[in-house]
């Protein structure tokens, strides 16, 4: 099997109701721009990357996997995926104008979309491929009903419906309003409403400076909370130490990391207690697994972020052992052939060939190919 093509792609899906806002970002739709590797056994892998659904970085994203990475792959075995990961990423044209970035994501969507052509060579969902069983416990917890911009009955109310008619055990819940107080009401109404049997994360998405973190780190425990995610400034390894030191709720993080060695900083640092690497920042699968054997090692768990939609991250949690929790939002439900399952709060193993990133024919109707 040799490659013979790599066709650009950009998706745009609707978010939830129209529009979404966390502490710092405000979205309409989610960006999903990637690559068609095509080979001459007609075998066709898809991967992509995760944005804001910005038309002209997405294309930069493109346009760097295409043309700058496209020929170091032209009539390659793609099921040669690691070779072929430590080939570009050492590309010296490339690591010269970036390690992370645009370079990173780029890399990310090969990456996947090989993994996916070399799962469907083999006639594998890509879990199965990777040693994973169908048997294993994978549970969801739901992110996509605890936005900051909902007022505070949308919000309780969303929380109740996830837990009571779809069956999930946890809920994450956005945190970081200008005043401390807010987020306090909410999530005492949102425990309220919920009991206590049911688990609650709260995200403040880099917003807030150490003393801020520190001040609402130290009342989440009165409500129970699983963890504080990302709760200051993304890369900040010596501020997150010292908040770990000084609240007793765990430190969750990740999604903004773009390298294996940044995971191994925060980790050897003590400043991180739920792992949460993500394939499309990370440099795709190769590099994801890097991270998971290395927390697996430190006896963290790894609880993915799901820019890819769960879509590829279902299979590696079915596979990983140091994953048995992922978050779902539903943002690429109808843009995938085989969107991912959830039954009674837990993922159902994709049973398809591949890694799930095919897109749908509804995707397909309206893809936007440079």
């Amino acid at each position: 099997m040799k490659i013979t093509q790599l066709v650009p792609i950009i998706l745009h899906a609707p978010v939830t109701r129209g529009g979404i806002a966390d502490s710092t970002h405000s979205i309409t739709h989610w960006g999903a721009p990637g690559v068609a590797i095509h080979t001459d056994s007609g075998h066709i892998g898809y991967g992509f990357s995760g944005t804001h659904a910005h038309l002209p970085t997405d294309k930069l994203i493109v346009e760097c996997a295409v043309e700058s990475f496209g020929p170091l792959l032209i009539g390659e075995d793609p099921r040669e995926v690691r070779a072929l990961w430590d080939k570009l990423h050492k590309h010296s044209p490339i690591l010269w104008v970036g390690r992370a970035g645009i370079t990173h994501l780029a890399l990310g969507a090969i990456d996947i979309a090989l993994w996916d052509l070399k799962a469907k060579a083999a006639g594998l969902p890509l879990w199965k491929l990777l040693g994973g069983s169908a048997s294993k416990r994978v549970e969801a917890y739901n992110t996509d009903g605890g936005w900051l911009n909902w007022p505070l009955e949308t919000l309780v109310a969303d929380c109740k419906r996830l837990v009571e008619a779809e069956g999930y055990r946890a809920v994450k819940i956005k945190v970081g309003s200008p005043e401390l107080s807010n987020d306090l009401r909410r999530l005492e109404a949102v425990r309220e409403a919920l009991g206590p049997d049911v688990r609650i994360m709260t995200d403040a998405n880099g917003k807030l400076s150490l003393p801020e973190a520190i001040r609402l780190g130290r009342r989440l425990a009165d409500f129970d909370i699983v963890w504080f995610e990302e709760p200051t400034t993304f890369d900040d390894v010596l501020a997150h130490k010292r908040l770990a030191e000084t609240i007793e709720t765990p430190i969750a993080l990740g999604e903004q990391l773009y390298l294996a060695h940044q995971f191994r900083d925060f980790i050897h640092a003590g400043a991180v207690h739920f792992v949460q690497p993500d394939v499309v920042r990370l440099a795709g699968i190769t590099e994801f697994w890097q991270v998971a054997d290395l927390a697996h090692s430190y006896s963290l768990p790894v609880v993915p972020h799901v820019g890819d939609m769960c879509q590829v991250h279902q299979h590696l949690c079915f596979a990983h052992p140091a994953c048995s929790l992922l978050e779902y939002i539903p943002w690429l439900r109808d843009w995938m052939l085989h969107p991912a399952q959830i039954r009674d709060g837990r993922y159902i193993a994709p049973e398809a060939p591949g890694a799930g990133m095919e897109p749908s024919p509804h995707a397909l109707a309206t893809i936007n190919k440079l």
